[in-house]
């Protein structure tokens, strides 16, 4: 429990995996929380935000192999990137564990024992679907619905080995009443997925040591045997504050944490394994794990894929911060997000929300305000005022709209409380047509009420941009410059007061906050990018799998998943004669195929330049897969797949006799 008086607020992220560069799909926990600390912190809470990095695992074992380094020298790299983009992107963290740190190291093994000594950990044999890119165990009926990762959707393997797990059933009664009938989980719709799937069934043990790898914490008793990653990473919520280690001594002071923040993909480890493992040593439990959705890429097609590097949908948020400013960023990722659901994120969403809200809405009503201030007064307001009934609706708003954001914060409700003050923005500028500054500006008897309109204005702006200030906290000190505004007028307590700037404030012209972007130019830069970005991705992923699944010494891949025949007959083959083949323009690998295909023709794109000329093609009889989903290639739409084969020589196509006819099917 909390010693000191003054309130405190603990408040984390996961802690990212460092096994690639960071996308905009880290962005949204650490952003989310940046924001809630900082308007904590101006409510006058003492905050810890904690974020960092789980260093160990299997599959930064096998890349930092790859790329001829050790373990730590390749997390060391990308954690500097994470870092620097953190730094970049505005992120106030107050501390940044790594659970290659030593204290954690030292705490997570006392901590491994402590379990052990009680009786919650015992040694047994694992047997099961092991996923190496997700570093994830999973039972039969947890694959997806062809026998693959539920999460990256590649093949599991069958591995067996020596391991301690952790016993779960012991809570299944106090899991499912924290869940059921309490606020930990937010949103609570979530709660019931998690009993009905994981709980009902009977809680199953779960892994908690490796010994297939090396790059971990050795189990002290047992250094055959690495802690995997559930007690390692989930335990830096405590040893970050000093829990079991004496580099820090806050856990008293912060623990039981206000908000874990994590994405939906890591509920059931938060929600479930967590609660457990704190139940276990007798800790209090967090107050809330707030659960959001996935940012997810809106394809040409419309469809909606997770954001993932592994897809190669990933959007830069370095390249797009460069781009379009931090704070727009901060903005569209926050505004887009309602808690518990997906955000799809396009060019086109992102671009038209910095352009309506940011260029249209808040940077229009600043520019305007200061320079009419500008323009009647020379930019310092007179005193004298004439106050009219029109201007308490636009007050009595503003003045509300305090309150109404403390409540949006404190239930982590960001898109609502961004709503709510951008509703505020609306207002202030529809006061601005009701009030028609411009008109009273051509009337001398009217320079008082003009002063009036234009302080009510600049007062608007105060407020706003002091609860915008957490979530874009780069550009509303430059807000405050223009509208003459002290860093002390920006204050939580006058947030909710009208009348806090001086009578006779003084405005000062600057450049515009928020420019229009061209939204047709951009969004074709964009595009190219992202393609680009998934065409390497996917050779990429090809490529690993490839690797993950070739047993040693051995040119064959290894068997997929076993399939049942109805799998088979939802692929339609049919034979199909090339009419004629040509080059994709900008690109080296693909070639545009026109077929016969004995049902009016069609048109298939495939990425075996390097092995055919097109003079080689034309006039042969092939396989394809007439049902597959149409996709564009480098702008190209492409309406199957030719097959072929994967060979120590390079691709080979697969020819059928010339006296198949077109159209016919392949079985």
């Amino acid at each position: 429990m909390n010693t000191e008086n003054k309130k405190t607020f603990y408040i984390t992220t996961p802690i990212y995996y460092p096994s690639g560069d960071p996308h905009i799909g880290h962005c949204y926990t650490t952003v989310a929380c940046d924001t809630i600390s900082r308007y904590k912190r101006m409510q006058g809470y003492d905050v810890m935000f904690l974020t960092g990095t789980d260093e160990h695992g299997q599959k930064i074992e096998q890349k930092a192999e790859a790329a001829g380094v050790t373990p730590k020298e390749f997390v060391d790299r990308i954690v500097a990137t994470f870092k620097e983009l953190w730094s970049y992107m505005n992120i106030s963290y107050d501390r940044f564990i790594r659970t290659t740190d030593g204290y954690h190291v030292s705490a997570v093994q006392k901590i491994f024992k402590d379990l052990y000594d009680r009786g919650y950990i015992y040694k047994g044999k694992y047997s099961g679907k092991y996923c190496t890119p997700c570093e994830s165990f999973w039972t039969e009926s947890q694959l997806d619905e062809n026998g693959c990762c539920p999460e990256c959707h590649r093949p599991v393997k069958i591995a067996e080995e020596e391991a301690y797990f952790f016993k779960m059933s012991p809570f299944s009664d106090r899991l499912e009443k924290l869940l059921l009938e309490t606020d930990y989980l937010n949103p609570r719709t979530r709660a019931v997925e998690l009993v009905n799937n994981f709980i009902k069934p009977g809680l199953e043990d779960v892994c908690v040591s490796r010994t297939s790898f090396k790059w971990g914490i050795p189990v002290t008793f047992d250094e055959k045997h690495v802690v995997y990653v559930w007690i390692d990473a989930l335990s830096n919520y405590i040893t970050a504050l000093g829990y079991d280690n004496d580099e820090y001594d806050d856990f008293a002071k912060y623990w039981p944490a206000d908000v874990h923040m994590v994405a939906k993909d890591i509920m059931r480890f938060h929600a479930l394994i967590w609660p457990a493992m704190l139940m276990a040593l007798d800790i209090p439990l967090p107050k809330q794990l707030a659960v959001h959705g996935w940012i997810t890429f809106q394809s040409k097609t419309g469809e909606a894929q997770k954001m993932s590097k592994s897809l190669g949908n990933v959007v830069d948020p370095l390249m797009l911060g460069k781009r379009y400013g931090v704070d727009s960023i901060r903005y569209h990722i926050l505004r887009e997000m309602a808690l518990g659901a997906d955000s799809a994120f396009s060019n086109e969403i992102m671009i038209n929300r910095i352009n309506s809200d940011l260029a249209n809405g808040f940077g229009n009503l600043v520019s305007r305000t200061v320079a009419m201030a500008d323009k009647y007064f020379g930019g310092t307001l007179p005193e004298e005022r004439e106050a009219a009934e029109i201007d308490d609706s636009l007050i009595g708003e503003l003045t509300a709209l305090r309150d109404i954001t403390d409540k949006c914060i404190d239930e982590t409700r960001l898109k609502n409380a961004l709503e709510a003050i951008f509703t505020a923005v609306d207002r202030a500028n529809k006061y601005i047509d009701e009030t028609e500054p411009w008109k009273l500006g051509k009337d001398e008897s009217k320079r008082a009420r003009l002063a009036s309109v234009l302080y009510n204005l600049l007062e608007s702006i105060r407020i706003i941009s002091t609860l915008l200030a957490p979530f874009m906290p780069t550009m509303m000190p430059k807000v405050w410059e223009q509208i003459g505004a002290a860093e002390s007028d920006a204050s939580y307590d006058n947030a909710a007061g009208f009348g806090v700037l001086p009578a006779n404030v003084t405005v000062h012209k600057g450049e515009i906050l928020f420019p229009r972007i061209d939204l047709d130019k951009e969004i074709a830069e964009l595009n190219a990018i992202i393609e680009k970005n998934m065409e390497t991705a996917k050779a990429k992923l090809e490529a690993e799998s490839a690797d993950e699944n070739t047993p040693e010494n051995s040119d064959i891949p290894a068997l997929l998943p076993e399939i049942t025949i109805d799998d088979f007959a939802k692929l339609d083959i049919r034979a199909a004669k090339v009419l004629s083949v040509e080059k994709v323009k900008k690109s080296d690998k693909l070639l545009c195929f026109r077929l016969d295909d004995g049902m009016g023709g069609r048109q298939v794109v495939s990425g075996i330049a390097e092995y055919y000329t097109p003079e080689e093609l034309t006039g042969k009889t092939v396989q394809i897969i007439a049902n597959l989903k149409p996709i564009k290639l480098r702008g190209v739409e492409s309406l199957g797949m030719i097959c072929s084969a994967d060979t120590a020589d390079g691709v080979k196509v697969l020819f059928l006799d010339d006296s198949i006819p077109a159209g016919s099917k392949i079985r």
